[in-house]
């Protein structure tokens, strides 16, 4: 499927967008000091902000629903990245049954401007709240999914790397009976 033109949107500036982002993460770790504790924080906020966000896309792409993961993740790296963060991400290396694929992204705006310390670079997953925002977008669409990086050019790695994998795709439940 051909990725639609995408909506015009306002925009914040990125640098700004960016160094709060980097704002927030330093503050969580003062704040926890733990940093898989900061971790969990940094996914649980962008399954907050998935759960909400996944409706301005819909309501903005005119996209029509997804009949599969695949078309899913196709429609997450294509069109929801370059909408929100202004970049596309590639989907690639899926699994021979469909339920596992990688997003690539050769560019993470969340990580300009960022320098991680030593001490952060084997346990920080500074950029997980992408991670929550695919969580929580696609389970608004019945799509439980597990998002992880893989890969990380903080962590010196070539590119950014995100893998998902499909954990249930739930048939749509309407709270609702019809009368016969």
């Amino acid at each position: 499927m051909p990725p639609r033109p995408l909506p015009q949107l306002e925009q914040i500036n990125a640098e700004i967008f960016t160094l709060t982002y980097g704002s927030i993460v330093r503050q969580l770790i003062a704040d926890f000091e733990d940093l898989d504790e900061v971790n969990k924080q940094l996914d649980q906020m962008g399954y907050n902000i998935g759960v909400r966000l996944v409706d301005e896309f819909l309501a903005k792409s005119k996209m029509g629903r997804c009949s599969s993961f695949r078309e899913a993740a196709e429609v997450v790296g294509r069109q929801a990245f370059p909408m929100f963060l202004n970049v596309a991400a590639n989907v690639t290396n899926w699994n021979t049954d469909g339920t596992e694929c990688s997003l690539i992204l050769a560019d993470n705006p969340l990580a300009d401007f960022v320098e991680l310390p030593e001490e952060y670079k084997g346990e920080l997953r500074y950029s997980g709240l992408l991670c929550g925002v695919i969580r929580g977008a696609l389970e608004m669409v019945n799509m439980d999914v597990d998002a992880r990086f893989v890969q990380d050019m903080l962590r010196g790695d070539e590119v950014y790397e995100i893998r998902l994998r499909l954990k249930e795709h739930r048939a749509e439940a309407f709270p609702f009976k019809d009368d016969d």
